[in-house]
């Protein structure tokens, strides 16, 4: 089976969408690139029937599919195509209560950084892309132009895409962007959200490129 591994991450992954809160129904997908193939999770699919042998693989230049009983998810080329534009190679797509509230926002274009948590996401703000059908090359032409010099964009009317180096971080990632979204929701209900300048995420962006941040469990010792 091709692409072995990043199926299962996908599968696993899957199992926990809907109970975190980030998807309804069938909506939203995730992918994992691996060289010159990209494992997506198929169209349609209730997550609770995924299985690794039912994700999807298809080639990264070409979206030509080349593995898997089910045809790819119909937001395959926002996926391609945020790979292409992040560098990154796992992308998840979600339909997130907080995420598509702030992207169905009159007036707003995008999350600004009322966290510093912001900055995880390359830049001072999440902008949010101009609305266009699922599944059409507009839409990931419009992601593309909000996803400029960031690793997130909120989708208008839709939801939000996270790019990340593996697929559990991005999943991280996903549900700190969530976060975010709903303290700037929360806050907006009871005044105005005071926005940390551009200076103060940049601030933060160095600190963490230059101390890092986050660590890994040792490996435990065997008796």
């Amino acid at each position: 089976m091709l692409l072995e591994d990043a199926r299962r991450q996908i599968s696993d992954a899957c199992s926990h969408l809907a109970t975190d809160g980030l998807v309804v129904g069938t909506a939203g997908n995730l992918s994992i690139r691996a060289d010159d193939l990209v494992a997506v999770t198929p169209s349609g699919l209730p997550y609770e029937d995924m299985r690794p042998d039912l994700v999807s693989v298809v080639e990264y230049a070409t979206g030509t599919q080349v593995d898997g009983p089910l045809k790819p998810a119909s937001e395959l080329g926002l996926h391609l195509t945020t790979m292409r534009v992040t560098g990154q190679p796992s992308v998840i797509h979600t339909h997130s209560y907080a995420a598509t509230a702030v992207a169905s926002l009159e007036g707003v274009t995008a999350l600004p950084a009322v966290h510093y948590y912001i900055s995880m996401f390359g830049g001072p703000d999440v902008r949010v892309a101009d609305y266009a059908i699922y599944g059409s090359e507009e839409l990931a032409e419009n992601v593309a132009r909000a996803l400029k010099g960031r690793t997130a964009a909120l989708m208008s009317n839709h939801g939000s895409v996270v790019a990340g180096p593996d697929l559990r971080s991005t999943y991280t990632l996903v549900q700190e962007l969530e976060w975010v979204c709903e303290l700037y929701l929360r806050t907006r209900t009871v005044g105005a959200p005071r926005i940390l300048s551009d200076e103060q995420i940049d601030a933060v962006a160095r600190k963490i490129r230059d101390t890092g941040y986050g660590q890994s469990a040792p490996t435990a010792d065997k008796a």
